[in-house]
């Protein structure tokens, strides 16, 4: 199953692109033996329409058209399920067994999602009911893939209860 975070805008050079690349380069190496494949990052342009919910249709259709066939869609928003990191691995490992193509994490622009993306999505997951800037979320997004991994393959990274 390969994993995928789908990020409205892009974000810039720094140490927060470089953490973000850590967690994912981390998470590459231990999916492999896993069967997962990735992490990929897809950043998508934010809208330039003057209403915020011609702005969230417009980046909805545009999230959506990067969904292989037969994805699970994750949606992060902060009205979502909150679960905990083995929770979280374990629907990985449940919708890899189940043969599912891709896992796309989805972090929405300034205005949020789109109700068509919430509705599409297998999983609406919240990191937090706070709301956080798109960067600390990208990175959050990033660790928490890197800690499914570990956590399936047994890994010490993870110390939970």
């Amino acid at each position: 199953m390969r994993l995928v975070i789908i990020a409205l805008g892009r974000m810039k050079d720094g140490p927060e692109r470089a953490l973000v690349a850590r967690y994912i380069g981390r998470a590459a190496t231990g999916g492999r033996p896993l069967g997962l494949s990735g992490p990929a990052i897809v950043e998508l342009a934010e809208s330039r329409e003057r209403s915020a919910e011609a702005r969230r249709r417009e980046e909805a259709r545009a999230i959506l058209a990067q969904l292989p066939e037969n994805s699970v869609l994750v949606a992060l928003d902060e009205r979502g399920k909150s679960l905990s990191s083995e929770g979280f691995a374990g629907r990985i490992s449940q919708w890899r067994d189940e043969n599912r193509t891709a896992l796309a994490l989805v972090i929405g622009g300034a205005d949020g999602l789109d109700e068509t993306v919430r509705a599409r999505a297998d999983l609406v997951l919240s990191f937090s009911p706070m709301t956080w800037p798109h960067q600390i979320v990208r990175i959050m997004a990033a660790e928490q893939l890197y800690r499914a991994t570990t956590i399936l393959s047994g890994h010490p990274y993870h110390r939970g209860d």
